[in-house]
């Protein structure tokens, strides 16, 4: 009997226990929903929800999850490396009783949101919030593309990318397949206008990050319609640059030119007339995201070049840490831009048309117009003699997320006007510059603005040309081809010394590279006599 008393006052004991367990652990249904300020619609969206210690939530269900990692490597599905994740203006979680603080964002032209949110034991939560627009560069004709994506796609998953596209306001995401001496990464299932996936103001098309070195650096083609790849003449990157333009794409170096020697392959490249544009603008090198030391030298020796910019996802943060697993891997889609400005309607055959006439500016924030004689960044104009040019640019920003500091006109690489915030004409929101310039011989000019901390815009250049004349800059030209032939030295350097490692396979291709050199050096010599 006694047992028999202990055993039921154990079980009533325990069912106590349970039901006020469960009582204390109870969630609430935290139910949000994110709409766009122009539609009013639900819109995708960059999500991170943190508990009052900074933790990570887990995920809902309504998560769009892309495999996705360095090297082709499954390192992460659902979460971005900052540990956000993407939904489709939508999401549901149960989460326990406490406090938690959301951030949404949908890229440079939208304002981040932060909301500090009580959930209370039991109680349902319904949020709606808005995603409210600073800038709508489509308004005014231009389209945001991300030049720079790293991330396996077939037709399965153009939907999905698609959405991550659109959660960072762009208009284009590239997808580039990769590759080195050894093989493909990323691979893409078609190329040129059999690669576009399109829904309604975004597009995916594809490219390639191929051929790629540490000795003569990185490049990327665009547009082109299909892959391009020697693998037994892998070091000979004109054939791959002829090529694609025989495929009706364009070609360009990557990383500003300055990671893993890419000065020494454009000195080649860009001398012998192959190169269309140069991603200027990336977070990947140190010093970064704006690096022009390569853009001017090449611009200033009378070469075109196109201003592009890419995230290179999922490497690049805001920060030096390409290629590395530090703690500090914050890599961000669209985190870097380039806007390309359309005659009409939003379509691959009219992007492709404006970025191949290089009617583009970069950004990581920032938004700029440029023109001069009313004519585009990337093109040209032709005085019949010296004359006066009208020059006009606009720097858009926000007060607080992009509080502009200064707008400069840059010709031959040096600022030639500038101004700064300081008058109810000339503020963090809006900066202008518009003045007659008189001219004698031809120069390049463009645009560059600054906000803050790493934001940033540059334009292509408009080129201006005297009966018919280049644009180069005779002060600075003896000094850049010196340094030209630097860097053929140091390439002729590496090829006499035989190496095994994978990654240093210059002097297997040695005769086809001194006779390039060799060609560099006859273009080096007739430019020496402008």
């Amino acid at each position: 009997m006694i047992l028999q008393k202990r055993f039921s006052i154990l079980i009533l004991l325990t069912v106590f226990t349970a039901f006020n367990t469960q009582g204390q652990n109870q969630e609430s249904s935290l139910n949000v929903t994110i709409t766009d300020q122009d539609s009013g619609d639900p819109t995708p969206v960059r999500v991170k929800i943190t508990d009052a210690n900074g933790n990570v939530t887990h995920l809902p269900v309504e998560v769009i999850s892309v495999m996705y990692g360095r090297d082709d490597r499954p390192e992460r599905y659902s979460y971005q490396p900052d540990s956000s994740f993407y939904v489709d203006g939508f999401f549901k979680l149960d989460l326990q009783e406490g406090e938690y603080q959301i951030t949404l964002s949908k890229g440079v032209e939208y304002l981040d949101q932060t909301h500090t949110i009580n959930l209370k034991r039991g109680a349902p939560k319904e949020l709606k919030f808005e995603m409210q627009r600073w800038v709508k560069m489509s308004d005014l004709g231009w389209y945001s593309a991300d030049d720079h994506i790293h991330i396996r796609r077939s037709p399965r998953e153009n939907p999905l990318i698609l959405k991550w596209v659109e959660a960072e306001g762009l208009n284009v995401g590239v997808m580039l397949q990769m590759g080195d001496y050894h093989t493909t990464y990323f691979s893409q299932y078609a190329f040129g206008e059999k690669g576009v996936y399109k829904e309604n103001e975004s597009m995916l098309s594809t490219g390639q990050e191929e051929p790629r070195t540490h000795e003569i650096g990185h490049t990327i083609a665009m547009v082109a319609d299909e892959f391009v790849r020697f693998r037994d003449d892998y070091y000979y990157y004109d054939k791959v640059f002829d090529q694609v333009h025989e495929l009706n794409g364009i070609m360009g170096y990557a990383h500003q030119g300055m990671s893993f020697n890419g000065s020494t392959g454009m000195t080649m490249d860009v001398l012998d007339g192959k190169v269309d544009f140069l991603e200027l603008l990336q977070f990947c090198v140190e010093g970064g995201p704006l690096l022009t030391q390569n853009y001017y030298h090449y611009l200033d020796l009378g070469y075109k070049l196109t201003a592009t910019a890419g995230s290179d996802f999922p490497w690049c943060g805001d920060g030096p840490n390409f290629g590395t697993d530090a703690p500090s891997w914050n890599a961000r889609i669209g985190n870097v831009r380039f806007y390309t400005h359309l005659d009409g309607n939003f379509d691959y055959k009219s992007w492709k048309e404006n970025m191949v006439a290089g009617h583009t500016f970069v950004s990581s924030g920032p938004m700029i117009q440029f023109n001069v004689n009313d004519q585009f960044p990337g093109d040209e104009i032709n005085l019949s003699g010296s004359g006066k040019i009208t020059i006009n640019a606009k720097a858009f920003g926000h007060a607080e997320q992009v509080p502009l500091t200064k707008l400069e006109i840059i010709a031959h690489g040096k600022v030639i006007r500038e101004i700064t915030p300081g008058s109810s004409d000339q503020t963090s929101e809006n900066l202008t510059l518009n003045f007659d310039l008189n001219i004698e011989k031809g120069i390049w000019i463009a645009a560059r603005c600054y906000a803050g901390p790493n934001q940033v815009a540059h334009t292509t250049p408009v080129y201006i040309t005297v009966n018919n004349g280049g644009f180069h800059n005779e002060a600075t030209i003896q000094d850049y081809l010196s340094l030209n032939e630097k860097y053929l030295v140091e390439l002729e350097n590496k090829l006499k010394e035989p190496s095994e490692q994978a990654n240093r396979r210059a002097w297997w291709y040695k005769k086809g590279l001194k006779e390039r050199i060799e060609n560099t050096r006859k273009v080096i010599n007739s430019l020496k006599e402008k």
